[in-house]
C-alpha cells in the first residue's frame, strides 16, 4: 500500500518524466502531475498531498509564485523545489518561502533519495513495498530539447549573477523549426539601425553546429557597462560585449554540451556589422539552414532596465543527431 502522496509540478514532460525516473524504486507513494502552478494549487486545494515537487520556471504561475500563494493561504505544504534556475539568490528565495529543499535539474536519483531520507519521506517505507506504477508523459523532441535549454540556460544565469551580482529573471525558452526565408525576417532587425547590436558565435561538436547570436540593445550598453565595472579599463563598449557574450554563450552551450554528452569547439566571437552582417552570415549558411532549428532565450536583469536576446541556431543536419542524442530522454 503507497504511504506517501506526491504532486510533481513541472511544465515540462520531460523534467516531469526525469523526475518520476529519479524517485526512489523502493518508495511506494502516489502520484499525481501539474504542468504549471495555477494546476498545482488547485490539486493542492482540492486534496492533501504529502510532498510538493516544484518548477521555478513555468507559464501562468511559476514556482515563486505557488511558494507565495501557499504562505499567503497559510497552508503547510511540505516542498522541494527541483529547477534548471541554479543562482544563489533563487536558492535563497525559495527557502525564505518556505520550500524545505533545493534540488537543482536534473535530479540526482541518489541525491533526491537522500533529501527524501533526511525530510523523513522514505522512513516508514517497508524495504520490500512495491511502488504504484507510474504514468510517464509522453516527450517530444521540442520539449525535450527545451528542456535541455532550460537546464542550460539555468547555468549561464547563475555564472552571470555572479559576476554582475544581480539576479537575472529567466524565461521559458522558444524552441522552433524555422526555414531559412522565415530566420532571415526574425533576425534583419537586428541590422536596420534600431538600436540593436549583435554579437554571433559559431559551434561544432560530434556534427552537431551551428551559430549563436547574443543580441543587445544599444541604449541598455551603458547600463550593462556600470554593472560590469568597465568603465574602469581603457576598452570598448564593442569588446565589453564581447566579454559579457563569451560567458553568457560560453556557458550555455557548455550546459547542453555536457546534458548530450558532446564536446563543442567555439569561434571566435564577432561583432555582427563589424566584421559580418546578418545577410553575409545567412547567405554562407544558406545550404545547412534550409531549416533551422532556433533556440531562443531573452535575459532581463532584475532591478535595471536591461535585455538581452541569445538565439542558438543549430543547422538542419544537425536535428537528426540531436534527435539520437535525445532518444533516450524520449522514450
Amino acid at each position: 500500500m503507497p504511504t506517501a502522496s506526491l504532486l510533481v509540478c513541472d511544465d515540462s514532460n520531460m523534467a516531469r518524466k526525469q523526475l518520476l525516473r529519479a524517485l526512489p524504486a523502493d518508495w511506494p507513494v502516489t502520484i499525481s502531475q501539474a504542468a504549471n502552478g495555477e494546476e498545482a494549487l488547485e490539486q493542492l486545494r482540492a486534496a492533501h498531498f504529502d510532498l510538493l515537487l516544484l518548477d521555478l520556471t513555468m507559464p501562468v504561475l511559476d514556482g515563486y509564485g505557488v511558494l507565495a500563494a501557499l504562505k499567503a493561504e497559510g497552508r503547510a505544504q511540505k516542498v522541494i523545489v527541483v529547477s534548471g534556475d541554479v543562482q544563489d539568490e533563487a536558492i535563497r528565495r525559495v527557502k525564505e518561502l518556505g520550500a524545505l529543499a533545493f534540488l537543482k535539474k536534473p535530479a540526482d536519483p541518489e541525491l533526491l533519495r537522500q533529501t527524501l531520507d533526511q525530510l523523513g519521506f522514505l522512513r516508514a517505507a517497508p524495504s520490500a513495498a512495491v511502488p504504484t506504477a507510474l504514468s510517464e508523459p509522453k516527450v517530444s523532441f521540442r520539449d525535450a530539447f527545451r528542456e535541455v535549454v532550460n537546464v542550460a540556460m539555468g547555468r549561464a544565469a547563475a555564472l552571470l549573477a555572479r559576476v554582475l551580482g544581480v539576479f537575472v529573471q529567466l524565461p521559458i525558452p522558444n524552441v522552433n523549426i524555422l526555414e531559412v526565408s522565415e530566420l532571415h525576417m526574425a533576425l534583419a532587425d537586428a541590422q536596420r539601425g534600431n538600436g540593436l547590436t549583435a554579437v554571433c558565435q559559431g559551434y561544432i561538436g560530434e556534427g552537431i553546429a551551428g551559430e549563436a547570436l547574443l543580441i543587445f540593445h544599444d541604449s541598455e550598453v551603458a547600463d550593462m557597462a556600470r554593472l560590469m565595472q568597465w568603465q574602469q579599463h581603457n576598452h570598448s563598449s564593442m569588446e565589453m560585449l564581447l566579454d559579457m557574450s563569451s560567458i553568457i554563450i560560453g556557458a550555455c552551450l557548455s550546459g547542453i554540451a555536457e546534458q548530450l554528452d558532446v564536446s563543442f569547439s567555439q569561434g571566435h566571437p564577432q561583432i555582427l556589422g563589424e566584421h559580418a552582417s546578418i545577410d553575409e552570415l545567412i547567405r554562407i549558411n544558406s545550404q545547412r539552414w534550409r531549416k533551422t532549428l532556433a533556440v531562443e532565450v531573452s535575459y532581463s536583469i532584475e532591478g535595471h532596465d536591461i535585455h538581452f536576446d541569445l538565439l542558438l541556431l543549430f543547422t538542419e543536419d544537425s536535428v537528426s543527431l540531436l534527435t539520437n542524442k535525445l532518444a533516450y530522454l524520449m522514450e
